[in-house]
């Protein structure tokens, strides 16, 4: 009898022990949040547990350690850690785990950011519309793991905190932000090995429907204005501002958050450690394969960051999602991107598949699942950043991180020759209805450079108020899978249908593929028959 309840004692024992290792498991691997060069908020989601700790140091065997907090997520045991590390050096590899009671992470690393000052150069991650797609459950988990991560690997070599910043994501996580399984199975889980180590900044789009699951998994910068808290806010890395913005219904017309906007532009105006401003947005302005899409509040954001480029001389891009394709355009007369990110899981808007238009400003657009890679360089005397779409693809054709567009922009100017009027000019009589307009060849002090655009303007006046003809044309318009602007060397531009017996006065300049633009040709003149 005594053996037996020993033997009862042993396993009821055992059956304890396990069932409270099974107590608390970790449900979100641990991602990083809101980095700043002395310090890195860390967050994790376990199946119950209070205790939050982050064990960290400069080598795998840790030795400092950090307490923070826990809380609620979804009406349940669960709750979502949050360790804020303080007292960091800058630029600095960190190595760290997490632990709840007696569960342990594996051992990750992260990188802080450094100051403009120390002019390192960084690269960064833009993705989107990576909510679940049943026609393809796993494309998330490919975009990242054989996207992302093969990509740096094979570029750059090393570890991943060397190779990479940050990840920005503008919006639409998860196809419903109301349904809390998604967030761990659908965003988490496929990107848990890149979130670990590269802090994710994310916006708000659509399918997120303002989620408190969205404000409770994520910690970012609590410098918008204090009522929206986390739904707009920038985040500085090296010479870089990034912003944060809410898009969406209830949102995006706010008189508080253009104020806010405002405010951020003008402060970094002053701000001589910022050369580029990069937001991000969930809709955009001007869609070409979804028309349906667009949202005119995404406009006058444009024009804020169009302004601030032209007064200041910082490029800017606005990096967006919701149409499911990847675009990539430019402001005419400013040095401002628009880049469309997604998409990175979502169905992708097919070509023909819903209304589209060939916008101006566009110069690329394609149907194909991808990211964006920004290479930014923090030399100070003379900055730039790159723009890469790394393609994975589509149903029709596979593509293996292919780069299947680029631009470089420059922060300090760097003109083209201004033009030269070949024809007509001196009021040469132009007997046919239409002029064609000739100019001379494209030349630049700066190696490389090579003709991207032209801008002709044709008026009754000479200061060019009263237009006749207001032309811009760039050297590559990819639509529909066809380059519309092919065989055309944008020296020569034929007019609308012009009055009869009228003077002309007529000028062009032209562009560079870094968009930097000539001064104005001299004014030629012609008159009409």
């Amino acid at each position: 009898m005594k053996k037996i309840n020993q033997l009862f004692i042993i396993v009821f024992a055992g059956i304890a022990q396990l069932a409270a290792q099974q107590e608390t498991e970790i449900l979100v691997q641990p991602y990083l949040q809101d980095a700043e060069p002395n310090s890195m908020t860390i967050m994790w989601e376990t199946s119950s547990g209070e205790e939050s700790i982050v064990e960290y140091g400069t080598s795998p065997k840790l030795g400092k350690k950090a307490e923070g907090k826990a809380e609620d997520i979804n009406f349940s045991d669960s709750r979502i850690h949050t360790v804020k590390l303080t007292g960091l050096e800058r630029f600095t590899e960190y190595y760290y785990r997490v632990k709840t009671g007696k569960i342990k992470s594996d051992i990750f690393q992260f990188k802080t950011p450094p100051f403009a000052s120390d002019e390192e150069s960084f690269n960064i991650v833009a993705m989107s519309d990576m909510q679940y797609d049943s026609q393809n459950p796993n494309k998330f988990s490919e975009v990242v793991n054989q996207g992302v991560l093969q990509y740096l690997e094979k570029e750059y070599g090393g570890k991943l905190p060397d190779n990479l910043a940050m990840v920005m994501i503008p919006g639409d996580l998860v196809q419903s932000g109301s349904q809390y399984y998604q967030w761990k199975e659908h965003f988490f889980d496929p990107a848990q090995k890149l979130f670990a180590e590269v802090p994710v900044y994310p916006v708000l789009g659509n399918h997120e429907r303002n989620s408190v699951f969205y404000f409770k998994y994520f910690s970012l910068p609590e410098n918008g204005t204090p009522a929206y808290a986390e739904h707009w806010w920038y985040k500085d890395y090296g010479n870089t501002r990034i912003i944060g913005l809410n898009s969406n219904e209830g949102y995006r017309n706010l008189r508080e958050q253009y104020e806010w906007l405002e405010k951020v532009l003008a402060d970094t105006e002053k701000d001589n450690n910022i050369d580029f401003v990069f937001a991000q947005l969930h809709h955009p302005h001007k869609s070409e394969l979804w028309i349906p899409g667009e949202e005119e509040s995404t406009g006058k954001v444009v024009k804020m960051l169009e302004a601030f480029s032209t007064k200041t001389g910082k490029p800017s891009v606005h990096f967006f999602g919701h149409t499911h394709a990847y675009s990539r355009g430019q402001s005419r007369d400013h040095k401002h991107l628009w880049v469309n990110v997604a998409t990175a899981g979502g169905a992708i808007d097919n070509w023909g598949e819903f209304e589209g238009r060939d916008y101006d400003e566009f110069t690329v657009s394609q149907d194909e699942y991808g990211f964006v890679m920004v290479e930014v360089d923090g030399n100070r005397n003379d900055p730039k950043f790159t723009i890469k779409r790394i393609s994975r693809g589509n149903e029709n054709k596979f593509r293996n991180n292919e780069l299947r567009d680029s631009i470089t922009i420059w922060r300090l100017e760097k003109k083209p020759e201004a033009p030269k009027t070949v024809s007509p000019t001196n009021n040469e009589l132009v007997e046919e209805e239409f002029a064609l307009l000739k100019a001379g060849n494209f030349s630049s002090p700066l190696r490389g450079a090579f003709h991207a655009a032209a801008h002709w303007q044709v008026s009754e006046t000479k200061d060019f108020e009263k237009l006749a003809l207001d032309s811009w044309k760039q050297y590559e318009n990819w639509y529909y899978e066809e380059d519309r602007q092919k065989n055309d060397d944008l020296t020569d531009e034929k007019t609308k249908r012009l009055k009869p017996a009228t003077t002309y006065y007529w000028r062009v300049r032209y562009r560079d593929q870094n968009l930097n633009w000539s001064d104005w040709s001299e004014t030629a003149s012609f008159k009409t028959k």
